[in-house]
């Protein structure tokens, strides 16, 4: 073969494997290739390798299939009440068919963000302020099916829409600043009054608790005392009964021994006389001696005379 052949047929093989290289497509997870084949739609190449005929098929489309999120600006909306808002929203969504993806509309981010403005528009347009600021899960679950059903001609689905920022004009910030100021003072009065009567509430008691802890006391102390009083005056009593029954028995032996001396009646009348004296030492004013004691009485006063005078 002659070197002109030989030129020839290496450079086949290399445009050959220069073909085959480059049009060898490996599809990667989570994409899809929308390929055309003579400018019509040919197929969609979903994860693995695959080979494009040269000069007559090409990759239309390279598509993500995971969900993807846009951040719009803020739009300008009315209320019901006419005020009026800035509202930015935030969508996230998901390509489910590369093929309508590709053909169903020009710029498709583009079609959701003046689509979910109007949609905005017309929502806010029925609600009032106060209303559109305590009712986010709302809105959002009314654009979220509005633009789920209207990207479905366009292989979108609409997972989740969320309003990023509402503001009011500086104005209406201003006063509900104020509304939130005199709200937070009002629940901290009430707060620090509930706190005051529950003190006030709590001192109460105590003093309560205390007095009658007090009056327990005082009531037992009482009792105590009654108790030692009762206890002294039984000791007191019994001691007496006891000094009682003391001179009884020194009487009664006294007058046994007397008995057994056999004493005469001036030993008798002396002993009786005792205790006459003795008697006379008690409290009583008057005492009534006998006859018969008289004068031995009298002669028992002159001997103590006399001995007063001799000493």
């Amino acid at each position: 073969m002659s070197p002109v052949g030989i030129g020839i047929v290496v450079f086949l093989i290399l445009l050959a494997v220069l073909l085959i290289v480059t049009n060898v497509k490996i599809v990667p997870q989570s994409r899809a290739y929308v390929v055309e084949r003579l400018g019509a739609y040919r197929e969609t190449w979903q994860t693995g390798i695959h080979l494009k005929i040269p000069f007559f098929e090409r990759i239309a489309r390279n598509v993500s299939l995971k969900e993807q999120v846009v951040d719009f600006p803020p739009q300008p909306v009315i209320t019901k009440d006419n005020v009026t808002m800035q509202i930015d929203t935030v969508v996230f969504y998901q390509i489910t068919d590369p093929k309508l993806y590709a053909y169903g509309v020009e710029s498709p981010i583009s079609a959701i963000e003046n689509l979910s403005a109007t949609t905005l528009r017309n929502i806010i347009g029925e609600l009032e302020l106060d209303h559109t600021l305590t009712s986010r899960d709302t809105i959002n679950a009314k654009i979220r099916g509005i633009l789920d059903e209207a990207t479905d001609p366009w292989g979108i689905k609409v997972n989740r829409v969320e309003l990023k920022n509402i503001l009011p004009p500086q104005d209406i910030q201003n006063s509900m600043e104020k509304q939130m100021k005199a709200e937070r003072d009002r629940r901290q009065a009430i707060l620090q009054a509930e706190g005051t009567k529950r003190s006030q509430i709590l001192v109460a008691e105590g003093e309560k608790e205390a007095a009658i802890l007090k009056a327990d006391a005082e009531k037992q102390a009482a009792i105590l005392k009654a108790e030692a009083e009762k206890q002294a005056a039984i000791l007191k009593a019994d001691g007496e009964a006891q000094a009682i029954m003391a001179v009884q028995k020194a009487m009664a032996d006294s007058l046994a021994l007397l008995n057994e001396k056999a004493p005469n009646d001036q030993v008798i009348k002396l002993k009786a006389l005792e205790a006459m004296q003795k008697v006379a030492d008690g409290k009583a004013t008057k005492i009534i001696i006998p006859s018969e004691l008289q004068g031995f009485a009298g002669l028992a006063s002159g001997i103590a005379e006399t001995v007063k005078e001799t000493k």
